[in-house]
C-alpha cells in the first residue's frame, strides 16, 4: 500500500463530491476498475485548496488534474498481536430504519434509509462494534464536526451528511483481519473522505 499528501485546488475542493473525483484521477487508465482507495481532509483553507492525506493499493501517477502530489511513501502493515496504536479516524456513524413511506426494494422489502447517530454514546458503541473481536479500544476523544454539504451536478441534486473525527488508542489483538479492514476502511462515505484508520505506533 502507498499513503500519499495531495493537495488539490478550491475549484474542486470546496464541493467534497468533487474530491474523490479528482483523486481517482490520479490512477490513468483504469476506468472500469474499483476505486480501491481511501482519504480524509486533513486541512482546508477557503479559495486557496485542501491537503489531503490519502491510502492506495496502488501508487499514484502525476495526471492532468487540479491535485498535486506532495509526497508519497509505501505503507508496511507488518503487524503483531499485542501491538498498540494511537489511531485516527474520521467516520459517517449511522444506522438503518425502516423507510417512513413503506417504499419496498426489489426484493419485495421495506427500504432501509440512513439516519445519523447524534448521540457520543451511540457512536461510540458503533465504533465499538466495528472493531469488535478485531482490536480493542482503550482510550477515545470523540470529536464533532460541522456538516457536509455537497452537491451533484449532473443530478442536479445537494446534500448534506454528518462525519465525527475519532482518536484515541487501541490495541492489535487480531493482526490478519486488522489488516483487512484498515484496506477496505470503516463504515460508509468513503467517497466523501470517511473510512480511512490512521496509526502511529505508541
Amino acid at each position: 500500500m502507498y499513503l500519499s499528501k495531495i493537495f488539490l485546488s478550491w475549484q474542486k475542493a470546496r464541493n467534497p463530491y468533487e474530491i474523490h473525483r479528482e483523486l481517482w484521477r490520479l490512477f490513468p487508465d483504469r476506468p472500469d476498475d474499483m476505486r480501491n482507495f481511501l482519504f480524509r481532509v486533513e486541512k482546508q483553507k477557503k479559495r486557496i485548496g485542501t491537503e489531503i492525506l490519502m491510502q492506495s493499493m496502488q501508487e499514484p501517477m502525476k495526471a492532468d488534474t487540479t491535485c498535486h502530489i506532495i509526497a508519497v511513501r509505501e505503507y508496511d502493515l507488518s503487524l503483531k498481536k499485542g501491538q498498540r496504536f494511537r489511531f485516527r479516524l474520521r467516520a459517517n456513524p449511522i444506522k438503518k430504519i425502516n423507510d417512513e413511506k413503506g417504499r419496498i426494494n426489489r426484493k419485495g422489502e421495506t427500504k432501509k434509509c440512513r439516519v445519523p447517530l447524534i448521540n457520543e454514546e451511540e457512536q461510540k458503541v458503533w465504533l465499538e462494534h466495528k472493531l469488535a473481536n478485531i482490536c480493542s479500544l482503550e482510550t477515545l476523544i470523540i470529536n464533532r464536526e460541522v456538516p457536509l454539504y455537497f452537491h451533484k451536478h449532473k443530478e442536479q441534486r445537494s446534500g448534506k451528511f454528518l462525519t465525527v473525527l475519532f482518536d484515541g488508542f487501541l490495541g492489535i489483538e487480531y493482526p490478519i483481519a486488522f489488516v483487512d479492514m484498515v484496506k477496505k476502511g470503516i463504515g460508509p462515505a468513503k467517497a466523501f473522505g470517511c473510512g480511512l484508520l490512521s496509526l502511529a505506533r505508541v
